[in-house]
């Protein structure tokens, strides 16, 4: 499921060149939050007291990265108790910050504040607040260490090293509850892995995707197939000769509607993802996996390594 926070940690110039490099973050953009203007400049914001902060906006899959591990990774890189200043910079807009859109995330910001403040005698000087009056920064802005590479920036390269390797073990392939795959599933979906429906064949997301790439679970995100073993087999469905691994499935006999079958399900998340059958190319094994695409989610190869699964791209023929 895809979430977003946005995250003041001094000149976002930095900031956001850092977190670009976190397995799991999706997108990420800078702006001027919760000031008390709309649509201020960086001049504005600088020389005018609008009482912005300089921000990144973060998109990040929450299935690959939780927020807690984000936001140990984003005190890595900012003085929690320095108010107005960090690194060089000083003004107000350079004050720490998380914002937040979603009221859930607020609990789980203020318990990670809390385990901050044990490390610390001084109060920990990071706000903490709903997001209010963003604005995107100008493009010059954008990405800005990307296009220039030797820019100012405040924080060390050890640390980009150090993000680059960060992976969130302990939130990998959780089973979740009805309740959080109601939230973060489609009607369809939810059906399909959760109630063993089974969607249109031929209108559905996946049936005619051949792209390389990876596909997920859609409940847990947990690894099932690879398109090196897809094929077409005109059934209207997704089809794959085998899975990654034969451990991360599990089969079942399923007799409903007066036939017998072979269900097969994912291992971690228990969802409903299709049925196996033994009339797929014999130079392939001779099964066919037959899956809803409402119970994968589809990774393209050269995202893979930004998603947080570049440990599999040594499985794709060459």
């Amino acid at each position: 499921m895809r979430k977003e926070i946005y995250l003041a940690g001094g000149c976002f110039w930095g900031t956001e060149k850092y977190l670009e490099e976190v397995k799991g973050i999706l997108e990420t953009e800078v702006g001027y939050a919760n000031g008390n203007t709309k649509n201020p400049s960086y001049e504005e914001v600088c020389h005018r007291n609008t009482g912005h902060a300089e921000a990144v906006r973060v998109v990040y899959e929450n299935t690959v990265i939780g927020l807690p591990f984000l936001l140990e990774l984003y005190y890595d890189v900012i003085n929690p108790v320095s108010v107005n200043r960090q690194g060089n910079d000083v003004g107000s807009q350079y004050r720490t910050g998380i914002y937040f859109t979603d009221d859930e995330d607020e609990g789980i910001i203020r318990e990670s504040i809390g385990k901050l403040q044990l490390k610390y005698k001084e109060k920990i000087a990071i706000e903490v607040k709903p997001l209010d009056n963003y604005s995107r920064a100008e493009e010059y802005h954008q990405k800005y260490l990307d296009k220039n590479p030797h820019g100012y920036c405040h924080i060390g390269a050890d640390k980009f090293e150090k993000a680059k390797n960060a992976v969130d073990t302990g939130r990998r392939y959780i089973k979740k509850s009805a309740e959080e795959l109601k939230e973060s599933l489609t009607n369809l979906q939810f059906e399909v892995t959760q109630n063993s429906a089974t969607e249109q064949p031929f209108h559905n997301e996946y049936f005619d995707e051949f792209r390389e790439g990876i596909y997920v679970d859609i409940t847990t995100g947990e690894p099932l197939f690879l398109s090196d073993d897809k094929f077409e087999s005109g059934c209207g469905w997704p089809a794959f000769s085998k899975p990654i691994d034969a451990a991360l499935i599990t089969d079942a006999v399923d007799t409903s509607f007066g036939r017998v079958r072979t269900e097969v399900r994912s291992r971690t998340g228990d969802a409903h993802l299709g049925h196996v059958f033994e009339d797929g190319p014999m130079d392939r094994g001779g099964l066919r996996y037959c899956i809803n695409s409402a119970s994968l989610r589809f990774i393209p190869k050269e995202k893979m390594e930004k998603e947080g699964y570049g440990e599999y791209l040594l499985l794709f023929r060459q």
